[in-house]
């Protein structure tokens, strides 16, 4: 079964909707981005959310210092780098929770880097922008992927949609889709109706 990660959540009730819904996993984003949320409000949400859903900190090029007071703060189960973060970097948080590296996607050498990380527990493969670490909510080329040589589980982000969603399980069968502005209102306001299909969709196409 396809696992489900609701990311850029900045309300309660999207996160306890994502977890009504059905989600694994709510992501929550401490880099600079239209979707940032400050520790403490993240912390308030958390408090109030069902058990069994894994609650993910997104952090780009942080210090050490501050990632290991966001991850306390929070009690995050889960941390994703989406920067130039090394392997070494990755390791080091090893010991405390389970660790997602991005990949921006721009062709076949960023497979290459991503293979060469051995600290990790998944890859989550990101549509490549040179201006951006991630949120661009554009697809990329998934036929990269195809006999990738990658052995982490692979979580598919940006430009997974209602209409793609589907065609994404079938042609790659990833351990995991994140998703965040196609089912919005706004940069950090879900749209309860379309995640619900989201979500409902994703189920559905990985039985």
């Amino acid at each position: 079964m396809t696992k489900i990660k609701i990311c850029g959540i900045t309300r309660l009730k999207d996160a306890l909707s994502a977890a009504e819904y059905g989600a694994d996993a709510v992501g929550f984003v401490f880099a600079k981005s239209p979707r940032r949320i400050s520790p403490v409000a993240a912390s308030r949400i958390i408090d109030n959310l069902p058990p069994f859903i894994a609650k993910v900190g997104l952090f780009v090029n942080a210090e050490k210092e501050e990632v290991l007071n966001i991850l306390k703060t929070c009690q995050l189960d889960t941390l994703q780098f989406h920067g130039e973060e090394s392997d070494k970097y990755c390791n080091f948080f090893r010991k405390y929770c389970k660790i997602i590296k991005a990949f921006r996607i721009k062709d076949n050498s960023s497979l290459k880097q991503a293979c060469s990380y051995k600290y990790i527990d998944a890859c989550l493969c990101d549509t490549y922008d040179p201006k951006k670490h991630g949120g661009t909510g554009k697809s990329f080329n998934w036929n990269i992927l195809k006999n990738s040589g990658l052995k982490k589980p692979v979580i598919i982000a940006g430009g997974a949609s209602l209409s793609n969603v589907g065609k994404i399980i079938h042609k790659l069968k990833p351990y995991g889709i994140d998703v965040s502005s196609s089912i919005e209102r706004s940069p950090g306001k879900k749209d309860a109706r379309i995640m619900r299909k989201f979500i409902k969709t994703v189920t559905k196409e990985s039985l």
